[in-house]
């Protein structure tokens, strides 16, 4: 059985056994569910672990490779805008979609209360008065970057990250090299541990949602349920609002013969979840099919697979929100900008890779402050986060290969499925 299939086959069960232990006289049930619960904490635990690497490899490489932009001129800059924008638009969508479904005010007082009553210490945190914007981005600037990553406060990181990364690009020797070679080292370590996480995710998924329905009741689904929905609803918006015209203005192609043409990977990057795997057949689809130079689908799509994940912002925006409000912590206009920004800089700080996006989450939870509530907060999010990555990873996967196509149309390259005449020149089937 694939992945996916083992982490649903854990939801179902432990949906089954925490609404079992609810019963009259099964009390023991339940009491063997919440019991196991630490195992459960022990995998979120073992995911935080992975963040500080994680983001601090795949970043540094990731701007560390836009040395590529000078030498590739107006190619490498027009990239870096098609990433910057719609990464922000994406992250706005999913702010302004779990804002207007009112995601996590709506729970029920009883699931909000079992959620308090589980960390108090947490509850204090969020009580305290809500930071200004002038406070958020004086917090933003690096002072100390190790004390940072100890403390988990991962934004000052990031933009320290970004900046020797950017010191990076300025000059080239072997030294530079070296700490090139290190962190590449790093990220592939980071990407292999979360592979072997991702193996022990149904057996932990199973744990974690027995033990909050035995904990919580069926309240619980409900909520999941609709943060599942207003994802999905969110990232179908980006597509058809942003990614759609800009494919039919910035590309001149029309909508069904992209999709035709792409189709192969889109599939992959759905079953997989992994924009990484389906790097190959996305530089294939795009140079074979959609007429882009190799030199264009070369540089815009590896770098989009570490740099533009629009998928991953639209979650991580959603998921900031739903948490956030689920724990009672109102989200204002500052920390709306909080979750915008510092979904962009998360969104490119993870790897192709499952389950990154859900590590990548936890920058942006304690950027608004959520505390111990932030690892709390993944591990309710976990158990439908499977799915939600296989949708977002297609999203990915299309920003990437649109973005490609403007790009290749910019700089006066005659693709295949121009809009004017979309019979012009037929689909290479290679």
């Amino acid at each position: 059985m694939k992945l996916q299939g083992r982490i649903f086959s854990g939801l179902v069960t432990g949906i089954v056994i925490g609404a079992v232990s609810k019963i009259a006289g099964l009390e023991a049930i339940r009491t063997i569910v919440i019991g196991l619960e630490p195992l459960g904490t022990v995998f979120i635990r073992l995911i935080t672990m992975v963040v500080v690497p994680l983001v601090v490899a795949s970043l540094f490489l990731g701007v560390a490779t836009l040395g590529e932009v000078r030498r590739l001129g107006r190619i490498g800059g027009k990239t870096f805008v098609w990433f910057f924008t719609t990464t922000l638009l994406a992250a706005l969508i999913g702010l302004t979609v779990a804002r207007l479904a009112h995601l996590g005010e709506n729970a029920p007082a009883s699931l909000r209360a079992s959620l308090a009553a589980e960390s108090p210490q947490a509850v204090t945190s969020l009580s305290s008065p809500p930071k200004t914007l002038v406070q958020t981005f004086v917090e933003m600037t690096p002072q100390n970057p190790f004390a940072a990553a100890a403390q988990g406060d991962l934004l000052p990181l990031i933009i320290a990250v970004c900046i020797f990364a950017a010191a990076a690009t300025a000059k080239h020797s072997d030294g530079t090299r070296t700490v090139i070679g290190f962190f590449e080292g790093v990220n592939d370590l980071s990407m292999i541990v979360i592979r072997w996480l991702m193996w022990l995710a149904p057996y932990a998924v199973f744990v974690l949602i027995a033990a909050s329905v035995a904990k919580s009741g069926l309240d619980l689904l409900v909520s999941l349920l609709a943060f599942s929905l207003a994802c999905v609803i969110a990232m179908a918006l980006h597509v058809v609002l942003v990614l759609v015209p800009a494919l039919r203005v910035g590309a001149r192609i029309g909508v069904l013969p992209f999709f035709r043409a792409v189709s192969d990977a889109l599939l992959l990057a759905f079953s997989t979840a992994s924009s990484s795997v389906t790097l190959p057949v996305s530089i294939a689809a795009a140079s074979n099919r959609l007429g882009i130079s190799h030199g264009v689908a070369s540089f815009v799509l590896p770098s989009g697979v570490t740099l533009n994940k629009n998928g991953a912002a639209v979650y991580k925006a959603v998921t900031a929100v739903f948490i956030a409000q689920l724990y009672g912590l109102h989200v204002d206009i500052a920390q709306s900008v909080t979750i915008v920004l510092t979904t962009v800089m998360a969104s490119a700080a993870g790897a192709g890779v499952p389950g990154s996006s859900l590590v990548t989450t936890l920058i942006v939870l304690n950027a608004i402050g959520l505390g111990s509530h932030a690892a709390e907060g993944i591990a309710l999010v976990v158990a439908v986060d499977r799915p939600l990555d296989m949708c977002r990873s297609t999203v990915n996967t299309i920003g990437n290969l649109v973005g490609a196509a403007i790009v290749a149309r910019s700089e006066g390259e005659s693709l295949r499925l121009d809009l004017a005449d979309p019979a012009r020149l037929p689909l290479d089937k290679t």
